[in-house]
């Protein structure tokens, strides 16, 4: 039982690091104190996160939340493990960066979590490779540039999901982590809900709740997340990567991953370059 934290990059205000924790079910969860503001991505794995400003079950893509000098609890009771790229920043390096997103009124978090989002993947996808390169620099920006987004974001009203009942939230972890394992693969909402022994409507119901978007799209955005990250740190064909990504033809992964990040995919990795 471990958990590590491994120090990316730092500076004045902020730093990043890269954590990798392996408790599980017989773990027990303890009450601990955010030092900093924290914005922590996940990356694999799945965890329950409770803290005063609400609960939730955070998945691959979504994003922990936590004030400075906010108490908080993480417990892994369905299932081991995760790894997470956590950003710290002081309140008043926080603060500096909240004066200057439009519409923002208050450097604090009134939610807990942020799920999965398409105007985050490239953010996260650029730091997965930064990370894996020990980029200093660009661990900088994307910092900001993260801090920044997940600020307009909340401004805007994004809540805490509604909480679904342990035993729920016991097989939609299991199907979220089926997903991850299986992403590339034919995974429709039946065979989920199957594998979960819910009917259809109230495992789509439940998903959506505890995870913030449809089945259906959150086998999507792991895709493109994967693409992304893969578009960045190779020089393979988009062709290869689409199809080895779970996309049966290119067009309709050239379109999607527009739809989700903005750009076309050849945009996207030249983008990385410059």
């Amino acid at each position: 039982m471990a958990i590590s934290a491994q120090s990316l990059a730092s500076g004045t205000g902020w730093r990043v690091q890269d954590v990798v924790c392996d408790h599980g079910p017989r773990d027990r969860a303890f009450t601990e104190e955010h030092a900093d503001t924290a914005i922590a991505a996940v990356m694999e794995g799945s965890f329950q996160y409770r803290t005063q400003a609400g609960s939730a079950l955070l998945v691959p893509g979504a994003l922990l939340l936590g004030n400075a000098g906010g108490c908080f609890e993480c417990g892994h009771e369905h299932a081991q493990g995760d790894r997470c790229l956590a950003f710290h920043f002081t309140p008043a390096f926080f603060e500096s960066i909240a004066a200057g997103v439009p519409g923002v009124r208050k450097a604090r978090f009134s939610c807990a979590s942020v799920p999965p989002a398409g105007e985050l993947v490239g953010v996260l996808a650029e730091a997965e490779v930064a990370r894996d390169e020990r980029d200093s620099v660009a661990l900088e920006e994307l910092a900001t540039r993260l801090a920044g987004a997940v600020l307009t974001i909340t401004s805007g009203g994004v809540a805490s999901a509604r909480r679904p009942s342990v035993r729920d939230e016991r097989r939609i972890t299991m199907a979220v982590r089926r997903i991850e394992a299986q992403a590339d693969e034919h995974l429709g909402l039946n065979a989920l809900a199957c594998g979960a022994a819910m009917s259809p409507y109230h495992f789509l119901r439940t998903f959506r709740q505890a995870t913030g978007m449809t089945p259906h799209r959150y086998v999507l955005h792991t895709r493109l997340h994967r693409a992304a990250q893969r578009l960045r740190a190779s020089a393979d064909p988009i062709s290869m990567i689409a199809f080895e990504a779970g996309f049966n033809d290119l067009a309709t992964f050239n379109r999607r991953f527009r739809r989700l990040i903005g750009m076309t995919p050849s945009a996207f990795r030249a983008a990385g370059g410059q």
